[in-house]
């Protein structure tokens, strides 16, 4: 082989070796905003640690009513704590089988909404409106149930009889 073609397979080497690289860093650049995961890819232990933290709970007026232990009193974003019409405040509640909703009204305390937590279904629902409302969240080994009833115009957790 003459030095012409040693030259022109080294050329040829190089050119490709950089071309490569050159295409792998385009490939990670793009392919990382169209196939990544915004925020990158979360472990199941930090999954459950944000599912179990708790949500901020929006400010009450001093002197309302808070709920009962083993429930956070929470409203949904953009919902208002005194409905027009003829129903009192709407209040959230949550415990780890899942959440509710309920508001004080005319007939009673009634639900809202409901959603259970993962890992949990809804076993039971008494909507009201009604003196007294429950939803029972059922999981594999453990069973919640939050019972409600409105005190004055707002809605709070009761003990179960």
């Amino acid at each position: 082989m003459g030095r012409r073609s040693i030259l022109v397979a080294t050329g040829w080497v190089a050119t490709a070796a950089m071309a490569t690289l050159i295409g792998l860093g385009a490939i990670r650049l793009v392919g990382e905003s169209l196939t990544g995961t915004p925020g990158g890819v979360r472990s199941e232990a930090e999954i459950e640690r944000a599912l179990a933290s708790p949500e901020p709970a929006p400010t009450s007026p001093a002197g309302t009513a808070s709920a009962a232990p083993g429930t956070t009193s929470t409203a949904p974003a953009g919902s208002s704590t005194a409905p027009s019409g003829t129903s009192g405040a709407r209040r959230g509640f949550a415990t780890d089988g899942g959440t509710a909703v309920a508001e004080c009204g005319v007939g009673g305390v009634r639900l809202v909404s409901w959603a259970p937590a993962q890992g949990y279904r809804v076993r039971d629902v008494d909507r009201g409106p009604d003196d007294d409302v429950e939803v029972t969240f059922q999981g594999t080994a453990r069973e919640y149930e939050l019972k409600l009833r409105c005190i004055g115009s707002e809605p709070v957790a009761v003990a179960d009889d």
